[in-house]
């Protein structure tokens, strides 16, 4: 019978020698490791009082941004939710009525908004797929529970509040290549 691969290897059936029949230099091996990682620094941390620094571009709890007028800049257009590879963004599209002006900058919005966190993967495809930079993923933790219901995060929790100061900047995420796309004139969409 030929063989399917020139990379076998002949196995020999050599005799263990005393000290490896009983395993004494594998063990000595194993302990040697562990007490080597036994007098390492630790890498653990008591987290609330300590926090450990987090990268600048550290993908966290998402949030719906306002514009400088307080209006959300979401226009329900469901690109989010296209680009979602773990489908966990749901949305449903309503239209402005007269006088809601001040509240949303398009005819459209997004009446519901949900991401469900246990789906999310933290990707950030969300983020670069809309237009109108009104989804980004911040610097917080999400909250953990004891059930699902909770992980289920509608407008109430994601949009950011009205008052300026209580906003979060997501200036931190933003890389030089894509603040010098945003100051050509001609890509001013989002003003």
């Amino acid at each position: 019978m030929q063989a399917l691969t020139n990379r076998s290897k002949v196995v020999s059936d050599k005799k263990m020698t005393f000290l490896e029949w009983i395993y004494i230099p594998a063990i000595l091996k194993g302990m040697s490791i562990t007490l080597r990682h036994f007098f390492k620094k630790k890498a653990t941390i008591s987290y609330p009082e300590q926090k450990r620094e987090f990268s600048k571009v550290y993908r966290g709890q998402h949030v719906l941004k306002r514009d400088d007028e307080g209006r959300e800049r979401c226009t329900a257009c469901g690109l989010c939710a296209v680009a979602c590879p773990a489908e966990a963004i749901t949305m449903v599209a309503a239209e402005r009525k007269p006088g809601e002006e001040h509240l949303y900058r398009e005819e459209k919005y997004a009446s519901i908004y949900e991401i469900n966190m246990l789906r999310c993967i933290f990707c950030g495809d969300c983020e670069e797929a809309c237009p109108k930079e009104a989804i980004f993923l911040t610097d917080r933790i999400v909250a953990s529970e004891y059930k699902r219901a909770p992980f289920v995060y509608g407008k109430d929790i994601l949009v950011e509040p009205l008052d300026l100061n209580l906003r979060i900047d997501v200036s931190a995420r933003q890389t030089e290549s894509l603040l010098k796309f945003k100051q050509n004139k001609r890509f001013a969409h989002n003003k």
